[in-house]
């Protein structure tokens, strides 16, 4: 079975009003548009041609839910700072929260699963925080912001401590930021960001500006900056594993997750912050993040793949060139969905055929032979874990 489906834009207050309607070509609506789900996760399930959900068409197919979701993501104002757990801490925090009604407001776990997510830029630039920054570069950065008093508090927060390693100050410092009284450190730092000047740090001055200017007086500013910023060219991507602090700043991507809503947040938001839980779950050793760029698939013409060796999903890129005679041959293992991000594509399945534009998709079930990828576009195909593979 071969189908297109489509879904709605998700209104959050964070999305871009401006990077989906490019990517699809279309007008703005003039109001957010921020996240566009490809798969049967209940809060926004993917609608077939026939107006069936997916949901529906997997129940009826007899196949079992997704262990993935898909979507387009465009940011247009920094997320919420946030962490996600492992499959072992997210199975004991559902149990332990098994007499909490799920609208309960002291639930944390919404499910039993972990959430690991990746991200591949569709912008020339796509900004992100992920994980800690080490220590040394941190004190460095923080030196250009002068003398305030509630500077020098957060200088004092990660300073060397005997006997204490990086991580227990990273984790003492995130603690009382959010936790403690850190109103005076906030305010200090905001004014101290608008007049800092640097060579080394211009691009970590300047998304902590943009923060502060969206969440005022939020201790995640403070927070922010002690996480590493990542800056994503087209093409490349970062994957956020269980216990790393994360938050997306700006630019569109394709992003893939396991089929989870389990997320602690740490900041820059209105919602709750459970810090004790969020500390059970954080994992503060300080490292810089790799940027993740595709690696070519074996005997696949012009495909790459971008892992990352789970079983939950992987993903895959492919640029079929007809001028040049190229087309691509994949065998997928378990529902594969293939979502179109430039330019037109043909894709074929067991003599079914359909023709996607940029921000369309289409959901395969049930092959049999090889899926078919041709047109002049570029696509990128997610399956479970390990499920996608060259024809030849």
């Amino acid at each position: 079975m071969l189908e297109l489906m489509t879904n709605t834009p998700r209104d959050y207050a964070w999305g871009s009003t401006t990077l989906l309607a490019e990517l699809e070509g279309r007008e703005p609506t003039g109001a957010p548009e921020a996240e566009v789900w490809f798969g049967d996760h209940p809060g926004s399930p993917a609608v077939l041609a026939d107006g069936t959900s997916l949901p529906e068409r997997l129940s009826a197919e007899s196949v079992p839910p997704l262990p993935y979701l898909l979507k387009l993501l465009a940011a247009g104002s920094p997320l919420s700072i946030q962490v996600h757990p492992s499959r072992a801490q997210a199975q004991a925090g559902w149990a332990r929260e098994a007499g909490l009604a799920m609208d309960d407001p002291r639930r944390n776990y919404r499910d039993d699963n972990h959430k690991p997510e990746l991200i591949v830029s569709l912008s020339e630039r796509f900004e992100a925080l992920s994980g800690l920054r080490p220590l040394e570069v941190t004190r460095r950065y923080l030196s250009v912001l002068g003398d305030a008093e509630g500077v020098q508090q957060l200088r004092s927060l990660i300073a060397p401590a005997a006997g204490a390693t990086e991580a227990d100050i990273l984790r003492r410092a995130i603690e009382q930021l959010l936790a403690g009284d850190s109103a005076r450190i906030v305010s200090d730092v905001t004014e101290a960001l608008a007049g800092a000047a640097s060579v080394e740090f211009a691009d970590e001055l300047a998304a902590a500006r943009r923060i502060a200017a969206v969440y005022p007086g939020d201790p995640g500013i403070v927070v922010a900056m002690l996480m590493n910023l990542v800056v994503l060219r087209r093409g490349e991507a970062v994957y956020l594993r269980a216990g790393l602090l994360h938050a997306y700043l700006s630019g569109i991507g394709v992003e893939i997750m396991a089929a989870s809503d389990n997320v602690l947040r740490g900041g820059l938001t209105p919602k709750r912050v459970d810090v004790p839980e969020l500390l059970t779950l954080l994992d503060t050793t300080p490292a810089v993040v790799p940027v993740i760029r595709p690696q070519a698939l074996a005997d696949a013409t012009a495909v790459e793949t971008y892992g990352p060796g789970i079983a939950d999903f992987a993903l895959a890129v492919a640029r079929p060139d007809a001028r040049a005679g190229v087309v691509s041959e994949l065998r997928v293992g378990g529902p594969a969905i293939v979502l179109a991000s430039a330019g037109h594509s043909v894709v074929e399945l067991d003599g079914e055929r359909v023709s996607l534009a940029p921000g369309q998709a289409a959901i395969a079930l049930g092959a049999t032979g090889p899926l078919h990828l041709s047109g002049t576009g570029e696509v990128f195909i997610a399956t479970p874990g390990e499920g996608i593979d060259s024809a030849s």
